[in-house]
């Protein structure tokens, strides 16, 4: 770990994220929709780490169960766009010719439009609500792992041990899983892992524009549209979950960058 600090230092961000979004609500046992007016906008203090919001509800639980959701959104996006996209670039790839030069231009027709901007419209129109949410994220992200896919597949059917397995007579389906998927798999976890980093920022943003997870289910996002009003007055409101979307995708991406360097010295 010390020939790669990035993943170290992502890796202990990431377990302390995953530590406290499955065992802080645990620990605290404090509701995050428990109102209390008369602990409006209260200031820290021991028994409210991070002071309270404007309906009196205690900001740490929140933030604690705002990244259950942000992580539980991020990673179903992730893996609904790599799924998606996977398959689509790797049909592609293996059909060549016509149908994949229409699969390709399918392709950039979706990735012409600005990534945030589709999903920002498809929210607008599916509605606010989580399964809404991790549609038009999904809908944003898949084609990025549509065209790594094709370009890695295209690449590595090349390859000469690809081809001696084709002449020794291996089938498709043992090309595809014994040869094609386990040199795709740390391509894809490179780019998956920064692509949840993405999602964290683009779910708190939709979050933030009321077109995310609906109150009073605390989100980043939308806590950071609530505390906005009361900057001045409460800062922690909006630092709290400012500060936990930072460390969260800056984990994702270092982890993303430490695995980018391991598997660059192996090859």
């Amino acid at each position: 770990m010390r020939r790669n600090p990035s993943l170290a230092i992502g890796g202990l961000l990431l377990a302390l994220l995953m530590l406290v979004a499955i065992i802080g609500p645990l620990v605290l046992r404090v509701s995050p929709f428990a109102i209390d007016l008369s602990r409006v906008l209260a200031p820290p203090s021991r028994h409210n780490w991070l002071g309270c919001d404007s309906l009196g509800r205690d900001q740490l639980s929140r933030v604690v169960w705002g990244a259950r959701l942000s992580l539980g959104v991020s990673t179903v996006v992730v893996a609904l766009s790599l799924t998606i996209g996977g398959l689509i670039g790797g049909a592609s790839a293996i059909a060549g010719g016509r149908i994949d030069s229409l699969i390709m231009r399918a392709v950039d027709i979706v990735m012409a439009f600005p990534g945030f901007l589709l999903a920002l419209a498809l929210a607008a129109i599916l509605g606010p609500g989580l399964v809404d949410l991790v549609i038009a994220l999904t809908a944003m992200g898949w084609t990025g792992y549509a065209r790594m896919v094709r370009g890695e597949v295209l690449s590595l059917r090349e390859r000469e041990y690809i081809e001696a397995a084709r002449v020794l007579g291996a089938a498709p389906r043992r090309l595809l899983f014994c040869h094609l998927v386990p040199a795709l798999a740390g391509p894809l976890a490179v780019q998956a892992t920064f692509g949840v980093g993405g999602v964290i920022v683009a779910e708190a943003a939709l979050s933030f524009l009321g077109l995310g997870a609906r109150p009073p289910t605390p989100s980043w996002g939308n806590m950071l549209d609530a505390g906005r009003a009361f900057i001045l007055v409460a800062p922690v409101l909006t630092t709290a979950p400012g500060v936990a979307i930072g460390l969260s995708v800056l984990g994702f991406n270092l982890v993303g960058d430490g695995l980018a360097q391991l598997i660059g010295h192996r090859r």
